[in-house]
C-alpha cells in the first residue's frame, strides 16, 4: 500500500495515476473530507486529554488543601465521556480511512505505455522461430484426450469444470519440468528453493495485495476458528517469509524459488479458455521471488525476467516479452514485463510469465524492512517476482510446439534427463 502521508500530500498525483490505469476514482476522492475528519477529531481527543491531565493535577491539589473538588470532577466525567464519543467516532473515520488506502494500487511507472487492456500492451522482443509443421497442428487437449495422456472428463468427475487429470507421459512430463525449472534456478541462477504452506492466512493474503481487493478470485477454507486461504500463487507464502522482520543489507538480494500449486476461482473468466490446461482452478507453478534494495530493484527485476525467459530458451520454445500497458497492470505492481510462449494450434502468443516490481508496496503492506549498511534507520525493501514458469502452460506448449503427425511428442533435448528410468 501507499503511505498515508503520501497519499496526503500528493492526492492530485495518486487520482492521475488511477485515471492512468483507467480506474474510477470517485471513492478515492472523499480521501480528504475523511482525513480532514479525521485530523480534527484527533486534535479534539488530544486536547481533551490534555485538559483532563491538567484538571487531574488540580483536583489532586484541591483535595491535598481540604477544598471542594467535586464541580471539576463532575466537569471531567463529562469531559470522559466526550472523550469515550470521540475516539469510537475517531475509530469509524480510521477504519474508512484504512478501507479507501487499501483501495489504492501502487503508482505505475513513467516507463509503461498507456492503455485500456491487454491489446494495448507493447512488445519488447521475440525469441525463436516459429515451428512449420507439413500437417495442421493440434491442440495440446486434443492431443491429450487422443494420447489419453490428459483426462478432463475424469477430473470433472473428481472435481468440476476447469480442473485436469493427467496421465502417464502428461504426468511424468509434469514432474520433469517441475524438477527441471527448479533445478535450474537454484544451481545456475542462484535462488534458494523453499517450499512454503499451500495454505495461508488472512494476513498473509493482504501483505501482498490479493485481500481485500480481490477475494472472489481466492478460495477459502475455514479450520476450526480461523480462516485459511489456497494460495493463488508462490508469491504470497514467499514473499510472507520475511513479514515483520528487517534483513541486513549485506543480505541483499535474496532470492527464492518455489514449486507450488496454485488455486484461482477465476472469476470473470466465465467462457475463456473452457478448453485445455491454460485457465484451470489448480495448476503448478515454479515461483521466483526477490527482496533488494530500492536502487537495485529495477536491475533485478530485468534479471528475473532474463531467468524466466532461459527456461524457455532451454525448452527451445518460441516466445516474445510484451510490457504492460496501464491498464493491464496488476493491482500491486508498477510495472510488469509479460512472457508469451508460441501456441500452434492457435496461432497466437499465450501469457506463460509474469514478471513484476512492487517497489516497497508490499513491503509497506508487510512491514519487511532492511537496515543499510551505513545509518541506524531501516528502510522498506523492494519486491520482486515472477513465474519461473507456469508449468501447466509449458507442458500445453510443449505438446503443441513439439507434436508429431501420429500425434506423439518430441522430448525437449534438456528435458531428456529426466526421463530416464533410473530404477530400471
Amino acid at each position: 500500500m501507499l503511505e498515508l502521508r503520501f497519499i496526503r500530500e500528493n492526492l492530485d498525483l495518486v487520482l492521475e495515476k488511477m485515471r492512468f490505469r483507467g480506474m474510477d476514482t470517485a471513492g478515492i476522492e472523499k480521501f480528504t473530507e475523511i482525513d480532514r475528519q479525521r485530523r480534527e477529531t484527533l486534535s479534539e481527543v488530544e486536547g481533551l486529554r490534555n485538559k483532563r491531565k491538567t484538571a487531574s493535577q488540580e483536583i489532586g491539589r484541591l483535595k491535598k488543601k481540604g477544598e471542594n473538588a467535586d464541580p471539576l470532577m463532575a466537569q471531567m466525567r463529562e469531559v470522559g465521556e466526550r472523550i469515550k464519543e470521540l475516539e469510537s467516532g475517531l475509530q469509524r473515520i480510521e477504519n474508512d480511512l484504512d478501507d479507501i488506502v487499501m483501495e489504492i494500487p501502487n503508482l505505475a511507472s513513467d516507463s509503461i505505455p498507456f492503455g485500456k487492456d491487454d491489446s494495448d500492451n507493447v512488445e519488447i522482443r521475440k525469441w525463436g522461430e516459429i515451428p512449420q509443421f507439413p500437417f495442421t497442428p493440434k491442440a495440446h487437449f486434443e492431443l491429450g484426450e487422443e494420447q489419453d495422456t490428459i483426462d478432463f472428463e475424469r477430473a470433472a468427475k473428481l472435481s468440476g469444470a476447469r480442473f485436469a487429470l493427467l496421465k502417464g507421459f502428461a504426468a511424468r512430463l509434469e514432474r520433469a519440468l517441475i524438477n527441471f525449472m527448479l533445478d535450474l534456478h537454484t544451481q545456475a541462477h542462484g535462488y534458494r528453493e523453499v517450499l512454503p504452506p499451500f495454505l495461508v492466512n488472512t494476513e498473509t493474503m493482504t501483505a501482498t495485495g490479493q485481500l481485500p481487493k480481490f477475494a472472489e478470485d481466492l478460495f477459502k477454507t475455514r479450520v476450526s476458528d480461523r480462516d485459511l486461504w489456497l494460495i493463488p500463487t508462490a508469491e504470497v507464502p514467499v514473499t510472507n517469509i520475511h513479514r515483520d522482520e528487517t534483513l541486513a543489507e549485506k543480505e541483499l538480494p535474496v532470492k527464492y524459488c518455489a514449486y507450488t500449486p496454485c488455486f484461482r476461482s477465476e472469476a470473470g473468466s466465465y467462457g475463456k479458455d473452457t478448453r485445455g490446461l491454460i485457465r484451470q482452478h489448480q495448476f503448478d507453478k515454479v515461483e521466483l521471488v526477490k527482496f533488494t534494495t530500492p536502487e537495485s530493484s529495477e536491475a533485478e527485476l530485468e534479471g528475473l525476467l532474463a531467468d524466466a525467459e532461459k527456461v524457455l530458451q532451454l525448452l527451445e520454445l518460441p516466445y516474445r516479452v510484451v510490457i504492460l500497458c496501464s491498464g493491464d497492470l496488476g493491482f500491486s505492481a508498477t510495472k510488469t514485463y509479460d512472457i508469451e510462449v508460441w501456441m500452434p494450434a492457435q496461432n497466437k502468443y499465450r501469457e506463460i510469465s509474469s514478471c513484476s516490481n512492487f517497489l516497497d508496496f508490499q513491503a509497506r503492506r508487510g512491514s519487511i524492512r532492511y537496515r543499510p549498511r551505513e545509518g541506524n534507520k531501516s528502510k522498506l525493501v523492494h519486491t520482486i517476482n515472477g513465474s519461473g514458469l507456469a508449468v501447466g502452460r509449458t507442458l500445453a506448449a510443449i505438446f503443441e510446439n513439439c507434436q508429431r503427425e501420429d500425434g506423439t511428442i518430441e522430448v525437449p533435448e534438456v528435458l531428456k534427463p529426466y526421463f530416464e528410468n533410473r530404477f530400471a
